[in-house]
């Protein structure tokens, strides 16, 4: 009976593994949520223990002064420093012996499912952390994070906060609201750019037309609100997974925010990196590490959720 060359299995997984994780690393998962939402920084440095940043808010006035007046109105900020640890985290796959033994004799290419499902599993943990937070580690996520204003939406001529009891009119003025909450809460400085909203909010809003018109509504929210007008952009609204119960009392959320690194960002100082490949027992394991640092909301003033829709 032939013995199972350890070293020459090891250089067909070796070899093997280096063309699965070229194709691993191209894949796109559409339905990852974090990427397209929040920008990301891998900027601290692959091993940094901790990441430092700073929220800031100002405010100030100009006033009428005379021209030999000393009494000069300034602006302040409010600035806050934050530190948060970036920690380690690991995912990884094997092969068995009897898996590299059957590839090796019949000349066959190894299944990369199971490195697919390693890089999808970091993704999902990633989307998590990034949108959820982690309470052991202390941090908010998008959809609930302290430092970020939340305020009710009003009630509609229904008497009822919600969109499907609210004319078009009515969430139109919902979402210019948000928008218009960022505008002045930043003294004039930030204009959302971005919508997001519950995925049971949006897609009503595609089929529901304006009285005698073949207008939907989201049509109509898309040429009227305060950013398209402002700057003759199109304001980007998108339907998301997670929202639906994040408001106060479990309600739905929308979250108006421009979306720039200057606003926020996600600390990934070291993606999902596989290691090389370790003979343990009867296994060849594959491990993958990567350092995830949290959710930095720079200037939460440009950021905004509104409840209840």
């Amino acid at each position: 009976m032939t013995q199972p060359n350890m070293q020459t299995n090891l250089n067909f997984v070796e070899s093997q593994v280096a063309h699965i994780e070229e194709q691993v690393y191209r894949v796109e998962y559409p339905d990852i949520q974090y990427a397209s939402l929040i920008p990301v920084d891998t900027s601290a440095g692959e091993w940094a223990k901790t990441v430092t940043y700073y929220s800031m808010d100002g405010v100030g006035r100009a006033q009428w002064a005379s021209g030999k007046g000393f009494d000069i109105p300034l602006v302040s900020t409010a600035m806050k420093q934050h530190e948060t640890g970036v920690f380690m985290s690991a995912i990884g796959y094997d092969y068995g012996l009897e898996e590299i033994e059957q590839a090796t004799r019949l000349g066959i290419d190894l299944d990369g499912n199971k490195a697919m499902f390693a890089r999808r599993a970091y993704e999902e943990f990633v989307d998590e952390v990034a949108l959820e937070g982690d309470a052991d580690k202390g941090w908010d996520g998008f959809w609930n994070h302290g430092d970020v204003t939340a305020v009710a939406a009003p009630n509609g001529a229904s008497a009822s906060p919600l969109w499907a009891q609210k004319a078009p009119e009515e969430v139109m003025a919902d979402i210019n609201n948000a928008i218009t909450g960022v505008f002045t809460s930043t003294n004039t400085v930030g204009l959302a750019d971005t919508v997001i909203l519950p995925w049971e909010r949006l897609s009503p809003l595609t089929t529901r037309t304006l009285a005698n018109t073949d207008t939907t509504v989201l049509d109509f929210v898309r040429r009227n609100n305060l950013f398209t007008l402002q700057t003759g952009q199109e304001l980007t609204i998108r339907g998301v997974r997670g929202l639906a119960d994040k408001g106060a009392g479990g309600t739905a959320r929308m979250i108006a925010y421009r979306n720039s690194l200057e606003v926020l960002k996600l600390h990934i100082p070291l993606a999902l990196m596989f290691l090389p490949v370790q003979v343990q027992g009867l296994r060849y394991v594959i491990p993958g590490i990567f350092r995830l640092g949290g959710l930095d909301i720079r200037l939460p003033g440009e950021v905004r959720y509104v409840d209840g829709i």
